[in-house]
């Protein structure tokens, strides 16, 4: 792990010959009500509202997303996902607790923030009044998300809706990213970025949007594994991998062709392969 004062070669930690971090993948230590696929990417409560808690397989890099998607909801239950990061070993826990708040929070070394509908984000220090909800710019304008001395391409961290009969009506929307923070298909993920004194602040990600640091003083030279808890009306989520460095050349070139139509169901007009239409229209 990279020492938290090498302020450059964090700077630095995708440029070209530097390897990018490894696949995401959930750890095979979870919640009793967690079915994992067999790639260890999708995670599923198959009962109750509770015992969901996951663990990343591997301690995160400084500045590595973790990223999920929700994929399912579940209706009659109160509350949403939660997403954090911790110091402990998920190998080395007796058992995995019921809850990650408070009872995985109160083994200790573990900092976990409930995702609500509306507003998760923090307040600047010296700033008493809430901050209002802001709509990420356009990506094409910012193609980029800074969090302290990270540079991320945005679109993958973005959460889409599914386009349909009205999807025209809906299009600004889509366009500027906004969907409610635990709807289906929002994206949420969660990263660390050491600071010079040796610790660290760990920073929400919601559909391309950083929510400022959640947690500071966090142990830098320590292993951090991202926690997911699936809980209440959270059923399913799944990982999704980061591009980082430069955008790839399919992403730039779906954000020209969603650019250059008038709403999405109008890319279906486009004589372009299939594949590529889908592409456009659902990632």
């Amino acid at each position: 792990m990279a020492a938290a004062s090498d302020a450059v070669q964090l700077r630095a930690s995708w440029a070209p010959g530097r390897p990018e971090p490894a696949p995401t993948r959930f750890h095979r230590v979870h919640g009793a009500h967690i079915r994992m696929d067999p790639s260890g990417t999708r995670a599923t409560r198959v009962e109750s509202f509770a015992h969901g808690v996951c663990f990343s397989r591997e301690p995160l890099a400084p500045g590595q997303v973790f990223l999920v998607e929700i994929e399912e909801k579940e209706l009659g239950w109160c509350g949403h996902l939660r997403l954090g990061l911790t110091a402990l070993d998920p190998a080395s826990l007796p058992a995995v607790p019921e809850f990650s708040l408070p009872d995985l929070v109160s083994l200790g070394h573990t900092w976990v923030f409930a995702i609500t509908r509306h507003h998760n984000r923090v307040t600047p220090e010296g700033h008493p009044e809430a901050e209002l909800p802001r709509r990420p710019p356009p990506l094409l304008e910012e193609p980029y998300l800074c969090i302290e001395q990270f540079r991320i391409p945005r679109d993958r961290l973005v959460g889409r809706s599914l386009p349909g009969l009205h999807s025209h009506l809906l299009d600004q929307l889509y366009e500027l990213n906004v969907l409610p923070p635990t709807a289906r298909r929002s994206r949420v993920g969660v990263l660390f970025c050491p600071r010079p004194d040796g610790t660290a602040d760990m920073h929400l990600v919601i559909n391309g949007e950083d929510m400022g640091p959640s947690a500071r003083g966090l142990p830098a030279n320590q292993p951090l594994y991202a926690v997911v808890d699936v809980f209440a009306s959270t059923k399913s989520v799944r990982l999704v991998q980061v591009e980082y460095g430069l955008p790839s050349l399919q992403t730039l070139c779906r954000l020209v062709i969603q650019r250059s139509v008038v709403h999405r169901l109008a890319i279906d007009g486009l004589q372009l392969p299939k594949g590529l239409k889908d592409f456009c229209k659902y990632e």
